[in-house]
């Protein structure tokens, strides 16, 4: 069961990303673990793991929820492979537990969301990484919530 702060437990908020070729969206919880915001976008590059490690001190992460983009057959192609490969870089660095998602189509789900938002696509292209990162985090919210996480540790 899950502390509540109400009652003298402590919860900390939980970071997702969403890993691209270029850039990666983060998005992070409310402290209640109910509600999901995005955060920031950062590059994806060298320093992207150091970043993302600064986040999870400052802002005392539980822990993190990476999106894995599995084939539509829900087999684990290139681009899956290579977010399980960044997701135990960051086990290797990280102060707290990092757990997977599968996040088909989130990408996509973020550029209608901005879109029926009226959002144009070219206005919005560092904004849609945080906002799909907030996808697969309030979808991971949930499930939980819910009593499925669907991830993996």
């Amino acid at each position: 069961m899950m502390p509540h702060p109400s009652l003298g437990g402590e919860m900390k908020p939980i970071l997702a990303l969403d890993l691209g070729r270029v850039r990666i969206g983060v998005a992070i919880s409310d402290e209640l673990q109910s509600l999901a915001h995005p955060l920031e976008t950062i590059p994806a590059d060298a320093n992207a793991v150091s970043r993302i490690a600064k986040i999870a001190r400052e802002k005392q992460i539980d822990h993190v929820v990476l999106g894995v983009p599995r084939q539509m057959n829900g087999q684990i192609g290139p681009a899956a492979n290579e977010a399980l490969r960044f997701a135990e870089k960051l086990r290797a660095i990280l102060p707290c537990p990092v757990v997977t998602c599968d996040e088909r189509l989130t990408t996509a789900a973020a550029h209608r969301a901005l879109r029926h938002a009226g959002k144009k696509t070219r206005d919005t292209r560092h904004y849609v990484d945080q906002v799909a990162a907030q996808m697969i985090l309030q979808s991971y919210l949930d499930r939980r919530a819910a009593g499925s996480s669907g991830c993996s540790a």
